[in-house]
């Protein structure tokens, strides 16, 4: 009798947790004149190209963000990834970006369908390399980025949207890069200064809006 009251209950919050973003959804989000102190909580995928230089070693990664908006044209977003890739078949490499970015409007329309932007940011990223064949043999490096590119949200409602992001990072403290030798082991050679090469990054996620922080109820 216990285990089947247990399972009820359980049932319920299972059907509480999917009902209720919908229920939040039909829910108007309360503005003021203008958009400043907007916040959301979203999640994202990421598809990481060019790594190194090397378009043939594509990474994949998860994340999260949540955004403060300053100004009907400006928000901010502040995100964590976690991304993995391999270097041909000789090695691994992770990448973990924490940082901001800073997202400049074209229009100041608080909900237009399409809202594209230009977006610009810097961010602190731990990069391991290890190689497949022998786990000790592996180098790690932290340093910091700086990442720029454009984007667009298509707003699903007024308080959920989809974005599509497309931006390129650099190292600012050089990146470490994987080679096989002719013997067959690998080696690993560090990149010192800010080079051209780094991330060719391409994000899409969904967002929601929580509240107004700054507005009144």
């Amino acid at each position: 009798m216990l285990s089947t009251n247990n399972n009820r209950k359980m049932k319920k919050l299972l059907l509480t947790a999917l009902i209720f973003p919908f229920m939040s959804q039909a829910q108007p989000l309360k503005i003021r004149k203008n958009q400043s102190g907007m916040f959301s909580l979203g999640v994202r995928t990421t598809l990481s190209t060019f790594n190194g230089g090397d378009f043939g070693n594509n990474g994949f990664g998860v994340g999260g963000q949540y955004r403060l908006q300053f100004a009907d044209r400006i928000n901010s977003d502040w995100f964590f990834d976690y991304i993995t890739s391999d270097v041909d078949d000789f090695a691994k490499r992770t990448d973990y970006h924490i940082g901001v970015s800073i997202m400049s409007y074209f229009t100041k329309k608080p909900f237009p369908f399409f809202k594209p932007y230009l977006v610009a940011g810097y961010c602190f990223d731990w990069t391991d390399l290890v190689a497949t064949n022998d786990a000790s043999n592996r180098v790690t490096q932290r340093s910091s980025a700086v990442q720029a590119g454009a984007g667009f949200h298509l707003n699903l409602s007024e308080r959920m949207d989809l974005s599509f992001v497309s931006q390129y990072m650099i190292h600012l403290g050089g990146d470490f890069h994987a080679h096989r030798h002719d013997d067959g082991s690998v080696g690993f050679e560090k990149h010192e200064g800010a080079g051209l090469e780094g991330h060719l990054l391409f994000h899409i996620g969904i967002n929601y809006k929580i509240a107004d922080l700054w507005g009144r109820n």
